[in-house]
């Protein structure tokens, strides 16, 4: 049976509906890695969810045998479900174009900000549904996006009504570009935006859509898109709107060489020194990427509570660098992962976002100006799907998901351990088979207690003509039609 999306505002039952509870249990789970305080895995364990909450996880034996809906979990392994710090899905219409394909970041823009200026709200429906089809089906049951180009009508409700439609629990960003070629910015005039526009907009998305309950499943943040395409007013304006209403604040820092050229020419200082400048350090800030965040940025993101998305395969997709990731975590910097615009990885796998972030961090040449050896102790299996689960719920600020225990919400991942990719690895370590062996797309995928993916399938949406329509939409797009 198909579990249709539902709205991301429920309202409660009449004062005369009668009060129902829907239970759902995963039974006999081969493994329960909880991600927890003390990260306990538990064998041949049970987890019992009311009403998109857990109720209790323990060993199998402890648990009730019967729910409103059971998955027999034999043979799996259970995970918190991932979280995808940094996204922007509108970018899956334009993954593998070949003029780009050998790019680095600003050449890379420059190619495709004109082909994203012919985006439609249709484009951002479609992309939206598509990339989080694809985050659904590798276990991921939270993401953000940062959707920063608002061409011909479209606005950040397309990429919501598109969320809505996938039943993910989602931080849309409000992003922006004010400052185009002509005052010394990269994006063309013709995508850039007024400020006051901006700010007006974002506020209306706060005021209609955030929900700051516990468990909420959409949430808004304010995030201009990055030094060289915003004025340092802006991102004035905009923290100080962000913490008017108690939202959190998003943009990209310290991505590459060029990109930290630009901030030393036009303003003077470094990429942290110009956030912290301009307010942009705190608890209720993450930064995307930090490639080339230094000594003393990483001392100041820590001591503010800052956070970063680590996008790795981004990073070397575009040949940006490696970002110091083992210093960050050692120093108190909370990082989550983020698989990054869909037409810089190309891809929205969040098992492989994992793997490619704890092989990376063995090999980091970034790491030795902080004084942290690289090596295969550098970064654990362990340590890895940590920041794929609580690190990503840190940084976006959600101490309601990222860990399995009571009171959390039940999002959650199951892979089977069944098939070739684990033959020989499952009987040794199930946790670690997921990033060393070569990982399939989760077997199911929970968000809120109800299943979005049920072996192997979407049950969201009716995927192949979204697909279809994703395919087309695409061809328009680049050819200009």
């Amino acid at each position: 049976m198909l579990i249709s999306a539902g709205s991301y505002h429920t309202p409660p039952p009449g004062p005369h509906a009668p009060v129902t509870s829907k239970t759902l249990l995963i039974r006999d789970a081969a493994v329960i890695a909880t991600f927890d305080d003390a990260r306990r895995e538990l064998t041949d364990a049970s987890l019992l969810a009311r009403d998109g909450v857990i109720e209790a996880v323990g060993p199998a034996a402890s648990l009730p045998r019967t729910a409103d809906e059971v998955i027999d979990a034999r043979g799996h392994l259970v995970l918190p479900g991932l979280v995808n710090t940094h996204h922007h899905m509108c970018q899956s219409l334009t993954r593998a174009v070949r003029a780009v394909q050998d790019a680095e970041l600003f050449s890379w823009l420059s190619g495709l900000y004109p082909i994203w200026a012919r985006l439609t709200p249709e484009m951002i429906r479609v992309a939206t549904q598509v990339a989080m089809a694809e985050l659904l089906l590798s276990g991921c049951t939270t993401t953000s996006d940062h959707l920063y180009i608002y061409p011909n009508g479209v606005r950040l409700d397309d990429s919501i009504e598109g969320a809505r439609a996938a039943g993910m629990r989602f931080t849309a960003t409000r992003g922006s570009m004010t400052v185009g070629r002509s005052q010394g910015g990269l994006p063309p005039d013709e995508v850039v935006e007024r400020p006051d526009d901006v700010l007006r907009e974002t506020e209306r998305l706060i005021g209609r859509y955030h929900d700051r309950a516990r468990g909420a499943m959409l949430q808004i943040a304010v995030a201009p898109c990055s030094p060289f395409s915003v004025s340092r007013e802006l991102m004035r304006d905009s923290a100080a709107l962000a913490r008017k209403h108690g939202v959190r604040l998003h943009t990209h820092l310290a991505e590459n060489d060029h990109d930290v050229a630009y901030t030393r020419e036009k303003f003077g200082c470094t990429p942290a020194e110009y956030a912290e400048e301009l307010g942009w350090l705190g608890e209720d800030v993450w930064h995307a990427h930090c490639v080339k965040l230094d000594a003393a940025g990483l001392a100041r993101f820590a001591a503010t509570g800052t956070g970063v998305a680590h996008c790795p395969s981004s990073n070397m997709r575009l040949a940006s660098g490696i970002a110091p990731v083992l210093a960050m975590r050692r120093a108190g910097v909370r990082v989550g992962l983020g698989v990054d615009g869909s037409a810089s990885n190309d891809g929205a796998q969040m098992v492989a976002e994992a793997r490619q972030a704890l092989l990376l961090q063995r090999v980091g040449l970034a790491l030795e100006p902080f004084g942290c050896d690289r090596g295969p102790a550098a970064m654990t299996v362990r340590d890895a799907l940590a920041l794929a689960t609580r690190g990503g719920a840190q940084v976006l600020g959600r101490p309601d998901i990222g860990h399995l225990a009571p009171g959390m919400c039940a999002d959650l991942a199951l892979f089977d351990l069944g098939g070739v990719a684990f033959s020989g690895a499952a009987v040794h370590d199930p946790v670690g088979a997921l990033l060393l062996c070569a990982s399939p797309g989760a077997a199911y995928t929970v968000v809120d207690g109800q299943v979005r993916v049920r072996q192997g399938r979407l049950t969201s949406f009716d995927l192949d003509p979204v697909v279809r329509r994703h395919g087309e939409l695409a061809l328009a797009l680049v050819a200009g039609g």
